[in-house]
């Protein structure tokens, strides 16, 4: 089992950068690829970011490729999503997710076996 906790969403300013943390429990952190979706009101979930759990590789959605960016610290079970250049089109409840799925870039929701309870992300213009 892993519990995961995302901290740091806000509102802030169009322009403004935010970090999100998600904090992971279990001992096993470190072999689970980890993934941040985000969903908009009335919106479906949508993938953001992933980082597997070899060589800590990263992959973006089109939308935030060059603002933000996916890392993770296993000694402190806890990835993080570094956003810069916030829009107001980037305004969601950001989730953290882990997966055990193996190797390979995980993107799609139903890959993720855990999930966190979100964290609110508002980007004013």
């Amino acid at each position: 089992q892993v519990q995961l906790v995302e901290s740091g969403g806000g509102l802030v300013q169009a322009g403004d950068s935010l970090r999100l943390s998600c904090a992971a429990s279990g001992r096993t952190f470190s072999r689970y690829a980890m993934g941040w979706f985000r969903q908009a009101p009335g919106k479906e979930r949508q993938f953001v970011a992933t980082i597997t759990w070899r060589n800590s590789r990263t992959y973006y959605a089109d939308s935030v490729k060059g603002r933000f960016t996916i890392s993770r610290d296993n000694a402190k079970n806890t990835v993080y999503l570094q956003m810069n250049s916030l829009k107001p089109e980037d305004t969601a409840v950001y989730y953290c997710a882990a997966t055990s799925a193996g190797l390979g870039y995980r993107i799609r929701s139903n890959e993720y076996d855990y999930w966190g309870q979100g964290t609110q992300v508002t980007v004013s213009s």
